[in-house]
């Protein structure tokens, strides 16, 4: 006897509300999915209704619906399949966080420095979404390459991470930009501070899954010339970084 087929998932109809102009968008569209999903409105193995769909239920930018995505998939609450579509996997949030622990000194001058960074680098996305030329194009994109090599080869791709950012901080043509990031150096990167023994690798590899796929947003943002929404992906990724280490605090 053959196979029987797998019946493909139906799309979940959802009662959305288009989301408020203050504060970051995407963060108010992750919320309301996220919600739907722990109250068990959207039950594991149903699907999301389609990006374009979601687009026009919160009245938003395909940009703001992936990023959204991006925080549900960090959770663990859904996977994303090219021609299935979102597919919800649990009713608990899991985040993947990359160290078991952190002595509290490190976590205090991660925080910090990602601070720094969220007033910086945000403007930093939108000047080179302006300003960018053909060779920072070609930078940014062999420095977005390189961190996927290094984390398809299981490396914390640290130094990776880094030079994508310092190639964006370039392409600004402000060499203020440059010189401030330079002088950070790859310390900047909250990785670089963490122990290897305290490394969880299950968990470091879904978190920087998630870190590659939001370099890729701002990647996008920034070679498609929109300014606002290169501003918008630099700060949720940045922001996104600092709740996590945040939660060391609480523990």
């Amino acid at each position: 006897m053959g196979k029987s087929k797998e019946m493909p998932a139906e799309i979940v109809r959802l009662d959305l509300h288009k989301v408020a102009k203050q504060g970051p968008l995407s963060t108010h569209v992750a919320d309301q999915l996220e919600s739907l999903i722990l109250q068990g409105r959207v039950k594991v193995g149903e699907k999301l209704p389609t990006e374009s769909q979601l687009c026009d239920s919160f009245g938003v930018s395909r940009t703001v619906i992936r990023e959204a995505i991006t925080h549900l998939k960090s959770l663990g609450l859904v996977e994303t399949r090219r021609g299935v579509g979102t597919t919800v996997l649990r009713s608990t949030a899991v985040e993947a966080r990359p160290a078991e622990r952190i002595n509290p000194t490190t976590v205090e001058d991660i925080l910090h420095v990602l601070e720094f960074r969220l007033t910086l680098e945000p403007a930093a996305a939108e000047l080179a979404a302006l300003r960018h030329d053909a060779e920072d194009r070609r930078l940014i994109e062999a420095k977005h390459a390189a961190f996927v090599k290094a984390h398809a080869e299981n490396s914390l791709a640290r130094v990776e991470d880094y030079e994508f950012h310092l190639a964006i901080a370039a392409a600004t043509h402000n060499p203020v930009f440059e010189q401030f990031y330079e002088q950070l150096s790859a310390s900047s990167i909250p990785r670089a501070k963490l122990l290897s023994i305290d490394i969880n690798p299950v968990a470091a590899d879904r978190y920087l899954a998630r870190v590659q796929e939001e370099h890729a947003f701002v990647l996008e943002a920034i070679l498609s010339r929109d300014p606002e929404a290169a501003k918008e992906t630099m700060y949720q990724h940045l922001n996104r970084s600092r709740n996590l280490y945040l939660q060391y605090q609480e523990n």
